[in-house]
């Protein structure tokens, strides 16, 4: 094992031990610390941060970011899932409009094109951290009084059981890698180009009616997709 794996496993045995927000100690300490050239110990940092497992702030230091937030592929909402984790989910609205579906829109909610939809622009957090970019589009019709402040810091989900009693049924969902734009990157916090995880998602109530059409943008550094693969009976029939 070279120097520089070596300093990089003591790095992350180091952040096993540190919350997020937790800084390193100064570069010239670290390194005397461990007994390497600042070079050797900059090379290691920089893994670090290419992994999203600590952020480098200028003039300020490294930071620990705590581990990423794993994505079970669940119908879930955004809000069930940090509080299943023990975070505090927030959402803050950048963005509400009411317009015409269009075509695109309108074949996902299976509405006309010329049929009004409500979009809500959201951040969502996870303790006060940006954490996605949410793009909720809502056949204008099923909720005609829907505004801007009812989704401040609340679940879309929880909105639709306490106004409608209409719980989602059915989501179809893709997932695709991506990079982040300017105002993505400003909203969520991090460079110009990030790493992103890109959702899709349609979902359908109980009587099979399209509720939503989601297009969410996860920050590549804090998410990552977590799945459960059971194996066919035959197939470990075979194996054994």
């Amino acid at each position: 094992m070279t120097k520089y794996h070596d300093v990089r496993n003591q790095l992350l045995d180091r952040l096993d031990q540190m919350s997020a927000g937790d800084p390193f100690p100064p570069e010239r300490d670290l390194a005397q610390e461990l007994g390497v050239s600042r070079m050797t110990l900059r090379r290691a940092i920089d893994e670090l941060v290419a992994r999203g497992a600590v952020r480098r702030r200028h003039g300020a230091g490294v930071f620990a970011l705590g581990p990423k937030l794993d994505q079970p592929l669940l119908a879930s909402s955004f809000s069930e899932d940090m509080r299943a984790r023990g975070l505090r989910p927030g959402a803050r609205t950048l963005a509400f409009e009411v317009l015409p579906a269009g075509a695109r829109f309108g074949r996902r909610l299976n509405i006309d094109p010329s049929a009004e939809i409500t979009r809500v622009t959201r951040l969502r957090l996870a303790d006060d951290e940006p954490i996605a970019v949410e793009e909720l589009n809502v056949p204008r019709h099923l909720m005609p009084d829907l505004h801007a402040a009812d989704l401040e810091d609340r679940s879309f989900y929880d909105l639709l059981r306490e106004r409608l009693g209409i719980s989602v049924r059915r989501s179809v969902q893709t997932i695709e890698p991506t990079v982040l734009d300017s105002d993505e990157a400003k909203d969520l916090n991090v460079p110009l180009h990030s790493p992103a995880l890109m959702f899709e998602r349609t979902s359908w109530g109980p009587e099979g009616q399209p509720i939503e059409f989601v297009r969410s943008l996860y920050r590549g550094d804090r998410y990552k997709i977590r799945t459960e693969l059971s194996v066919p009976a035959n197939t470990v029939e075979e194996i054994s």
